[in-house]
């Protein structure tokens, strides 16, 4: 990823390596909005009952952290992109 991003601002990056790069960032947005909207779904469903099991808690737990790890790597990637693109 790094060297293309490289290629791609000293224009060695083919504009089809380029339309890659940006269906790859998109394709990362929509699986974080289809988890998200997971997670929304769970918190309405335990609003209404009022009631979560122990376990069930434990992995929604997991998964909120998984998330929050992976948009982190993903932050990271994105800031590196930029600074790359802005030299």
């Amino acid at each position: 990823m790094t060297s293309l991003l490289v290629d791609s601002v000293e224009e060695r990056v083919l504009d089809d390596e380029r339309r890659k790069i940006i269906t790859f960032i998109e394709k990362q947005d929509n699986v974080f909005i289809k988890i998200e909207t997971n997670i929304n779904q769970v918190a309405r469903i335990v609003n209404a009952q009022k009631f979560i099991s122990k376990n069930e808690l434990e992995k929604f737990c997991q998964q909120l952290e998984e998330i929050k790890d992976l948009k982190k790597k993903q932050n990271e990637m994105f800031k590196k992109i930029y600074q790359m693109l802005s030299k």
